[in-house]
């Protein structure tokens, strides 16, 4: 019985721990995802757009929220070069950021390198532990 209660509180804490990204995705090739329906009928990703900038590519999107009360919300840029591979993606920590009710806010972004060609930006709700 000892042994039970002791997996079943290191499975909680684990638990506990396991990192928070399930939300939605939108890419600059046109591409989206959802990996939460209701935290995308809270929040939009749209918008996207790239540029050069001093030779390297600069993206942008525009994250809007749905709903009448304030969000806490975390996104993050990935970028990948030519032949689809990420870049420097392990380096890259997810950002905070406050919505207030229906507020839009355009986030952007810079390549890590001149080799990006595409980006993805992906939107989670924040939890704080």
């Amino acid at each position: 019985m000892k042994h039970v209660l002791v997996m079943l509180s290191v499975l909680l804490v684990l638990v506990g721990c396991a990192p928070h990204t399930a939300g939605i995705m939108a890419s600059s090739t046109g591409e989206s995802r959802i990996d939460n329906r209701s935290f995308a009928n809270e929040v939009t990703l749209t918008q996207l757009k790239a540029r050069p900038e001093g030779g390297l590519l600069q993206g942008a999107g525009l994250i809007s929220s749905q709903v009448a009360t304030d969000l806490r919300l975390q996104y993050k840029f990935t970028w990948f070069d030519a032949a689809d591979f990420a870049i420097e993606d392990e380096g890259v920590s997810w950002k905070s950021v406050k919505l207030h009710g229906k507020q839009q806010m355009q986030v952007v972004g810079l390549a890590p390198n001149a080799n990006a060609v595409r980006y993805e930006i992906y939107v989670r709700k924040a939890f704080s532990n």
